[in-house]
């Protein structure tokens, strides 16, 4: 565990990292979260009655997209290229509510982890958007990283 903050100089100061000596390795970063909601909301999804349209589509589309530009909304995150973004949502009736994980995959010089839980979060808050006029009492919770692969590191599982 490394003990000092890397985003601050040594004044303290908010700095990007400078990763410019770092080589360029495959990572990838696997990120879960949860939309908490009634029974009666998940048929309602189930069922297609959402008069928006199809929330796990565009819940899906959503997060893709915001994985993409993660640099533009999270001040000292990098601009990567990322090879490839995974969005999976899932109804989940023991929750009950939906599922999401967000697997997100470059080969560059830092990590993505990131980008795969601005995925999740920002499939979670469409889901929101897309089912409020239904339910306003959903939760979104449990956002977390759950596995990260390469880089300096190494590799992290938090299942």
């Amino acid at each position: 565990m490394i003990d000092k903050l890397s985003h601050l100089d040594e004044t303290g100061r908010a700095r990007m990292v400078d990763i410019s000596k770092k080589g360029d390795t495959e990572r990838i970063a696997i990120a879960r979260g949860e939309v908490r909601m009634r029974p009666k909301t998940l048929d309602i999804i189930r069922n297609g009655l959402i008069k928006k349209g199809d929330v796990l589509t565009v819940a899906q589309i959503a997060g893709i997209m915001a994985a993409k530009r993660t640099s533009e909304i999270i001040p000292l995150c990098h601009p990567l290229p990322i090879m490839e973004i995974q969005v999976d949502l899932s109804l989940d009736p023991s929750l009950p509510g939906i599922q999401i994980t967000s697997s997100v995959k470059t080969i560059a010089k830092t990590g993505v982890e990131m980008e795969a839980l601005t995925a999740t979060a920002v499939a979670a808050l469409t889901v929101y958007d897309m089912v409020k006029a239904v339910e306003k009492t959903m939760q979104i919770q449990n956002i977390r990283l759950v596995k990260k692969t390469g880089g300096k590191s190494g590799d992290v599982l938090n299942e």
